[in-house]
Formats: C-alpha cells, structure tokens, sequence
C-alpha cells in the first residue's frame, strides 16, 4: 500500500511531516505495509520557511498504477505553492489517481489544486477556513459542495480545513490503506 507523497514548492513542512511519521510509526513499531515514497517537480523543493527537502523522485518518473495512495500537504502563496500546485502536470496527476479511485489526501490548501483538477466538482471538500474563509471560497468556484468541518472525506478524497489536522488526515489515510483497527493502535502508541 504504496503512498506517494507529492511536494511542491512552498509546501508545509508540518502536513509534509505528519504522513512522514504517521506511516513511519506504522511501518517501523508495527509492521504494517505503508511505506512512502516522496515526489515533487525536482529532486530538492524548497518548503515555506524556506526548509529544502529531498525527494525520492520526480514528477516525470510517476507511474500511477505503483501507487496506492497520493498525499498533498499543503503550503503558502508568498513561498510559490501555486505556481507549481496549479502546473498542469500535477493537475493531471490527481485526475489519474482520481480516475483509478485511489486514494487522494490533501491537508488545508491543498484542496485547492484537486479541486482545480476538476475531480472535486460535485463532491463535499473542505480547505482553510479561516481570514474570511477566502480559500473556501476560492474552492467553491471549481463546484465543490465546501462543507466548513476539520476533515470531510467524500469516497476517495480526504480533504482538511487547516494545519492542526495534519496528523488526522495522515490517520485516515492510515486507517483507509490498513483498518480501523490498526490506525487506532498507531494513533494511541503516537499519544493521540
């Protein structure tokens, strides 16, 4: 139960961090079958905070069908999250794994490039929510029911309104690729 974690320029490293050790718990204290592979246009991307992180792969060595999952953290317009969260490439991405019903969890404004791929349209989704509730809105306008609660998981997709989440998305994410039951032993040994 593959997940490719897929990061883009100006991301959060906090919503990057959660599914890293979330899946990381998982694989390591109980040997659950979750392991992460981390993508993102180049091999370094730079995160907000100005933080440079490696990945794994990039964007041009994906082949959705090894993957089960795809993870989106989301991250900051002043660091440039939508010059690459909007390129067309990671666009089509989603569409793919959307296509084949995998998995698909975005944390906070991540939501918004899912959305803009169009596989949102009809569906409930939910993204940041607070200073006005702008980027709701912003999701809105690609016609998402936009419901205003923390996590709102409609089939496959896994959306979530801000950074406090991050770790509940990474353990629905958890709890779809495993079980109920296995997500909640990860969670209570991680003290949540």
């Amino acid at each position: 139960m593959i997940t490719l974690l897929f990061v883009v320029k100006g991301f959060e490293t906090m919503e990057f961090s959660a599914f890293v050790d979330v899946m990381g718990w998982a694989r390591n204290d109980y040997g659950y079958n979750v392991p992460v592979v981390t993508c993102g246009f180049q091999k370094e991307v730079t995160s907000t905070f100005n933080i440079p992180v490696l990945v794994d792969k990039t964007i041009d060595e994906i082949n959705v069908d090894e993957y089960d999952a795809l993870a989106i953290p989301g991250g900051f317009e002043e660091f440039g999250f939508y010059e690459e969260a909007y390129d067309e490439r990671f666009l089509n991405l989603i569409r793919e794994f959307d296509k084949q019903g995998k998995i698909i969890a975005a944390i906070c404004v991540a939501a918004l490039p899912v959305g803009k791929s169009g596989v949102l349209a009809g569906r409930k989704a939910t993204t940041y929510h607070l200073r006005d509730a702008y980027r709701q809105k912003q999701l809105k306008e690609f016609d998402v029911d936009v419901v205003n609660e923390p996590i709102v998981v409609d089939k496959n997709i896994i959306t979530s309104y801000c950074p406090e989440t991050a770790p509940g998305v990474a353990f629905k994410l958890l709890e779809k690729l495993t079980s109920t039951e296995k997500m909640e032993i990860v969670k209570q040994a991680m003290g949540f």
